[in-house]
């Protein structure tokens, strides 16, 4: 007997019919003769309800509380799920995070996982139950108190659960039907992937792909998870996500390009005027790095030899833009910039694809687009399978259809993509 993991979001248990449509479906796992596990998000939009009371609450929101506020709406799905599946005739048991055994550190609001003991999940299994599991959320291994993993969390709880349990496969169901060449709400053309490589989707996570999350991608490669990303909505065929094609008929090279990726969640700070000495990045980032604020794209430019001073450039995510500007302003007096500036009225578009880095032209092809679609450039970021670039937030949807069409990415069937619950996820 297998045993499955499978991980529903939101959007597929937004209510009542949508629970029980999921609860027909792990049944049917269950049926098929798998042992089942599942994770669960919260209802809808429940999550975003809860952080914007919170806010009307306490105007910064953050730490222990916050996330003992945040866990309930997984707490409510989870329940509501076992109700359901037990009016199907099957036995079902809910877990908090705790309960499954998930212990991440101390971090509030973004903990990582750091270890997964689910002795309660398999003697759940063992006594023929299906397991459902609170997703986004653990215990700290020292407070013994509740964390939350961040946003799109339930991703990692369920490629992390998977690992502990040596489960044959990680089901991702959201309300689209894969991964597909771009977001399927901005290109209406996309095509979906029948397979994508672990390290190809590990770049389209982090460059803005919502479908998955990037931390889960990492585990699932770290500990060999296959992904089968589905939608809760239709029984179509995914998209695999694993280190090796799991249907066995890879081709001997990869495509070129393998998608378009965008990103508005990011904003760009400026330290301006910084002392072009050795030492003073390091200050900078140390400071970025003890507010624990994760930064993404970084560009210095050519220092004034008239001054002796230079502009440095990053991104990071909107969420942590205010906390990074304080902790720069606490620094200043050390570092000795002149000032700092705060945009968040920009976008990141990435093309990605292991084939790029042996077909000469790509990079090309890619500015060529955007500077025919009039889209200006702010920054440039490459690594060996992908290109980044930001520019201005209201630019972004224009400038990733342009590039999907320029690589030849657009569908030739002439069906658009299908986002069921209308939010990608």
């Amino acid at each position: 007997m297998s045993l499955v993991v499978q991980k529903y979001g939101g959007s597929s248990v937004a209510d009542a019919e949508g629970i029980k449509r999921v609860a027909k479906r792990i049944v049917d796992a269950k049926k098929n003769g798998h042992q089942v596990v599942v994770v669960v998000s919260a209802m809808g939009d429940t999550t975003d309800e809860l952080i914007d009371l919170a806010e009307q609450v306490s105007p910064m929101p953050a730490g222990r509380e916050f996330d003992m506020l945040l866990t309930a709406g997984e707490r409510i799905s989870m329940a509501l799920l076992a109700m359901a599946i037990r009016n199907l005739g099957h036995e079902a048991q809910s877990f908090t995070g705790s309960q499954a055994g998930v212990i991440t550190d101390s971090v509030h609001n973004k903990a990582r996982i750091i270890d997964v003991t689910p002795g309660r999940i398999r003697t759940a299994l063992d006594e023929g139950n299906i397991a459902i599991v609170a997703g986004f959320q653990g215990v700290s291994a020292d407070s013994k108190d509740i964390t939350t993993l961040g946003r799109g969390g339930s991703d990692t709880t369920a490629v992390a659960l998977a690992a502990a349990l040596d489960a044959e496969v990680c089901e991702i169901y959201t309300d689209v039907d894969g991964v597909f060449t771009a977001d399927p709400r901005v290109v209406k053309k996309a095509k979906k992937i029948d397979w994508i490589s672990s390290e190809d989707m590990l770049e389209l996570a982090a460059s803005g792909s919502k479908v998955l999350l990037h931390r889960c991608v990492e585990y699932a490669r770290r500990y060999n998870i296959p992904i089968h990303v589905r939608s809760s909505f239709s029984g179509l065929r995914g998209t695999w996500v694993s280190n090796e094609n799991p249907q066995g008929d890879e081709p001997v090279e990869h495509a070129i390009i393998s998608g378009v990726a965008h990103d508005v969640s990011e904003a760009k700070i400026t330290v301006v005027g910084v002392p072009d000495k050795p030492g003073e990045a390091a200050a900078i980032f140390r400071a970025i790095a003890d507010a624990e604020i994760n930064i993404d794209m970084i560009v210095q430019n050519v220092s004034a030899a008239s001054t002796g001073l230079t502009d440095i450039s990053f991104t990071l995510p909107k969420a942590e833009g205010h906390k990074a500007i304080e902790a720069l302003e606490k620094a200043k007096g050390t570092i000795g910039f002149e000032s700092l500036r705060y945009d968040d009225q920009i976008g990141k578009i990435s093309l990605v694809g292991a084939g790029m880095k042996t077909n000469p032209g790509v990079t090309a092809s890619f500015f060529q687009a955007l500077s025919d679609a009039g889209v200006n450039i702010e920054l440039i970021s490459t690594s060996e399978i992908r290109i980044s670039v930001v520019t201005r937030q209201d630019d972004v949807n224009e400038a990733v259809r342009a590039v999907h069409t320029a690589f030849g990415l657009d569908s030739d069937s002439g069906d658009e993509a299908v986002v069921y619950g209308g939010t990608g996820r």
